[in-house]
């Protein structure tokens, strides 16, 4: 393996410092961005000639019907 130039470790350094002053600022935006995602819009005008798009939009999750199916897959 190469051996390190000091100007490369200083370099290294820089980046690990900055990083650690902007990387919670960045996750913070992320997660921001997340909460705030459409996703049935998104997937809508990703794929908007899809055989689904003529459903209704959902207002829940699925979650609750999903639990339902395998509560009776589990009888």
């Amino acid at each position: 393996m190469a051996q390190q130039s000091e100007a490369d470790r200083e370099l290294m350094r820089h980046w690990v410092e900055r990083w650690k002053l902007v990387g919670p600022q960045l996750e913070e935006i992320r997660r921001r961005e997340i909460e705030l995602a459409n996703t049935q819009v998104s997937i809508r005008r990703l794929f908007p000639e899809t055989r689904f798009s003529h459903l209704p939009k959902r207002t829940t999750s699925g979650l609750i019907e999903q639990q339902a199916w395998f509560a009776k897959l589990r009888q």
